[in-house]
């Protein structure tokens, strides 16, 4: 009994992680279709956008360039294996589409500001709400290292976070896998820190004393 019980969680575990993974994919193979028909998400009714795409472009356009250069190489290798060769290609090219939509994402995905809120956004995976009176400081702080720590989240963009947001009440977020977790300060990446940094401390409600 407990064995049946056993393995049907385990297929429940299993079901949902495929589920999270198909419908994140998805989400990239639309967010290239969203870059190229250049439709930002999430924006209107007074919002603002603030990317931070250009931290990551050349990591991914080098990620890219060599998942290129595997393809070729495993065709020149394959071309006596048929069916191997076939397989290999359709992954190899699905790669390629995966890091297009990646790096599509995190234009189309920006952080947002409204006057209520800042969105803060990685790519398709992780979407984060605070509300703007829920901060207590944001500063400009550029970090190259983070350690995971309790109450704490690193949104990292290529090796690096450039803002630092000091919450004055927790705010909770749903991880990749849909789990609950709270915070009470966030790092995050911007292109334009200084000007994300000004206008959050413009718009947000005067703290209570």
């Amino acid at each position: 009994m407990r064995a049946g019980v056993g393995a049907g969680v385990g297929v429940g575990v299993a079901v949902r992680v495929a589920s999270v993974l198909v419908r994140h994919e998805l989400l990239l193979l639309a967010s290239i279709v969203r870059w190229v028909g250049r439709r930002t998400h999430g924006l209107g009714d007074g919002r603002r956008a603030f990317g931070y795409a250009r931290g990551q472009g050349a990591m991914m356009f080098g990620f890219g360039f060599v998942c290129v250069i595997e393809t070729v190489a495993l065709s020149v290798l394959l071309r006596g294996f048929p069916l191997l060769h076939q397989v290999f290609l359709v992954l190899d090219l699905y790669t390629v589409l995966i890091v297009v939509g990646l790096h599509a994402a995190s234009v189309t995905r920006p952080h947002v500001l409204s006057p209520t809120t800042l969105r803060l956004r990685r790519f398709a995976a992780l979407d984060l709400c605070v509300p703007l009176g829920s901060v207590a400081a944001v500063h400009r702080e550029l970090r190259t290292t983070h350690e995971k720590r309790e109450g704490e989240i690193d949104l990292v963009v290529g090796a690096q976070t450039s803002v630092t947001l000091e919450l004055s009440e927790p705010v909770t977020y749903l991880t990749f896998f849909g789990r609950r977790r709270t915070v009470r300060l966030v790092r995050f990446h911007a292109d334009e820190p200084d000007v994300l940094v000004a206008e959050v401390r413009r718009v947000r409600p005067a703290p209570t004393t």
